[in-house]
């Protein structure tokens, strides 16, 4: 197939563009690397069926500006996949308005250009679309408790406007669209900074300093390594499933025993320590957790790998390529014992 993929310089959509280069597919990555980063692309960048095209979709995204820049007249889509969005709590303060507009005016744009090229369109939407969920595990018939004017409300409602959207054009157009709700992802290629929990974590261990919980731990997450989440969107992509379909992890592990267990994989002298709740924290789901019964049933998918493997995968990334080395001393200089309290 040929697949434009938007957000294809981010965390997610970068090693989704390996698969699909992986199995053959050709590949046009738009991005306008507000979020995204070009060393994400450093593996397949050269790659004869890969075109990397800087652009934001929240512009006119035209057939004849991609044949400008791409160079091809025949350039017919068969995959427009929409994975374009800041997606972290540090973007929800920064950037709100563009989070908003990457969900409403840029989707529109790109399902335009699968409408024009009769291409199936992927969304990423999220689980954020539950809010603070008021029913555990969520199940793609729940509709949420979403707070439309909180600090996360720009991400959320972009993402639930956008999954409106998608369905309009099925409805009204005949676009082909397959819509993914996106739980807790994590593993290489995540901004060490972007406020998300694992990352977050993972650096403060190779650093040697605390930990930091925000509230008392006993919120749940349910974390899905990058790998098992590409092959969702894969079979998603490919199958017969319009969705929303619910792609994550249902195994359930507080942030307590996740920070606990960074530690102990990192073998860091760091503590863990509890702080009050910033304010781009509030309306924080208590619980999340996917019912995936759709996934397992209708794509033959599931999560395979062990969260402890994802861990020791995304702690040698950070060392090899985020310069997060262990340096682990004690006050006077000398190397301290591994351990945590």
């Amino acid at each position: 197939m040929r697949v434009l993929l938007a957000g294809g310089a981010g965390f997610i959509g970068s090693h989704l563009a390996e698969a699909l280069v992986a199995r053959g597919d050709e590949v046009v990555i738009v991005d306008s690397f507000a979020t995204g980063r070009r060393e994400n692309l450093e593996r397949i960048a050269a790659h004869p069926d890969v075109e990397v095209v800087e652009h934001d979709i929240t512009a006119p995204l035209t057939s004849s500006y991609l044949e400008a820049m791409t160079g091809r007249a025949d350039g017919r889509f068969d995959v427009v996949a929409n994975l374009a969005s800041p997606a972290s709590p540090s973007d929800f303060l920064t950037m709100p308005l563009y989070i908003l507009d990457t969900g409403s005016v840029g989707s529109r744009n790109l399902l335009n250009l699968a409408h024009e090229h009769r291409a199936r369109y992927l969304f990423a939407s999220t689980s954020e679309v539950y809010g603070d969920p008021l029913v555990h595990p969520q199940s793609e018939d729940y509709l949420g408790n979403v707070s439309s004017t909180g600090p996360r409300s720009c991400y959320d409602e972009a993402k639930r406007f956008g999954e409106a959207l998608a369905m309009g054009y099925q409805r009204t157009h005949g676009v082909e669209v397959r819509i993914a709700r996106i739980f807790n992802t994590y593993g290489e290629r995540m901004r060490p900074e972007d406020g998300r929990v694992v990352n977050t974590f993972i650096a403060q261990a190779l650093k040697g300093e605390p930990l930091t919980l925000h509230g008392d731990g006993d919120q749940t997450r349910s974390f899905c390594h990058v790998s098992d989440m590409v092959s969702g969107l894969l079979a998603l992509m490919d199958g017969p499933v319009t969705g929303p379909v619910n792609l994550g992890n249902p195994s359930e592990l507080t942030i307590r025993a996740l920070a606990e267990m960074i530690v102990r994989l990192t073998e860091s002298p760091s503590i863990v320590v509890t702080m009050d709740m910033p304010p781009e924290r509030f309306g924080d789901p208590v619980r999340r957790c996917p019912s995936i019964g759709l996934a397992r049933h209708e794509l033959g998918w599931v999560p395979r790998l062990p969260i402890e493997e994802g861990l020791r995968r995304m702690i040698t990334h950070f060392e090899q390529h985020e310069g997060l080395e262990r340096r682990f001393t004690s006050d006077n200089g000398t190397p301290s014992e591994p351990g945590w309290t």
